[in-house]
């Protein structure tokens, strides 16, 4: 599986970076995660507000920085539908 957080830097982004990170413990799963910072790169995804999330190359979530356990969620359906 491949993560990408997005955002330019700021708390939030970091926050989700993170986040991801321990839900992907949680959960055990193998996962490469990317961020990306820039904004022309950021707006190829469509999304409005940052932070973003995205699986395998589709936005799963933006605007907000779930919880761990909302991440960890996301990831097993996405796991399970690959």
């Amino acid at each position: 599986m491949n993560i990408i957080v997005l955002g330019p830097g700021c708390a939030n982004c970091k926050t989700l970076y993170r986040r991801t990170q321990e839900a992907l413990e949680g959960l055990h799963l193998e996962a490469s995660i990317d961020k990306v910072e820039s904004y022309e790169e950021i707006a190829k995804y469509g999304i409005l507000r940052t932070p973003g999330l995205v699986l395998d190359g589709k936005v799963v979530m933006s605007g907000s920085v779930p919880p761990v356990e909302k991440i960890k969620e996301l990831l097993s359906v996405h796991a399970a539908r690959q």
